[in-house]
């Protein structure tokens, strides 16, 4: 602590965040958490929303689904066709059957299944990416537009911003940053 005190106050939260590892690495996320989540769900608590409100998409993040390309598909589509289902026109289309898309941006993205009914049935997706924006000398704000958050049109629950589970960076957890806060305060 006594080298922190002579050196200037730059270094040393130069050192706290790369002794504590502050830093978000991009990762691959597996849609539903298991291999055969994309399908139509049993019921309405089953469904891949439910899921996405449990986790938190970081831009970088690279969502990956796995299912039988044969039988199903993965259109990225806009809101509009999201809450309507329609198939006809997506932004993008993936049907191999492992697909990866890297959330490229901040806001929402919206994910339906190629398959005939299926997307009327809840087999579909909607994510945020979010952001870390660094807000000061000391702390790291993760945030989501208020205008990706909330209720849809339809009324429906947007994906809550909330802590993933396992596999969180540092930046997600209070204490440390309670812990970095403290050790700023007793050096400056």
């Amino acid at each position: 602590m006594a080298g922190c005190l002579r050196a200037s106050s730059a270094t040393c939260i130069l050192v706290l965040f790369v002794v504590f590892g502050i830093s978000y690495a991009a990762k691959d996320i597996l849609v539903g958490g298991k291999v055969d989540a994309w399908k139509v769900p049993s019921s309405p608590s089953d469904s891949l929303n439910k899921w996405a409100e449990r986790a938190r998409f970081q831009v970088g993040d690279r969502l990956v689904w796995k299912y039988d390309g044969g039988k199903d598909s993965v259109l990225e589509v806009n809101k509009e066709d999201y809450g309507n289902c329609n198939t006809s026109n997506p932004i993008k289309k993936f049907n191999g059957g492992n697909t990866k898309v890297e959330l490229d941006h901040p806001g929402p993205f919206y994910f339906i299944s190629g398959a005939k009914g299926s997307c009327e049935q809840g087999e579909k997706l909607h994510v945020v990416g979010c952001t870390c924006t660094f807000t000061g000398t000391y702390t790291c704000t993760f945030s989501c537009s208020l205008l990706f958050l909330g209720f849809e049109d339809d009324h429906t629950p947007a994906p809550a911003v909330a802590p993933s589970s396992g596999g969180a960076n540092a930046l997600e957890s209070g204490s440390l940053m309670t812990l970095i806060g403290v050790f700023a305060m007793w050096v400056f």
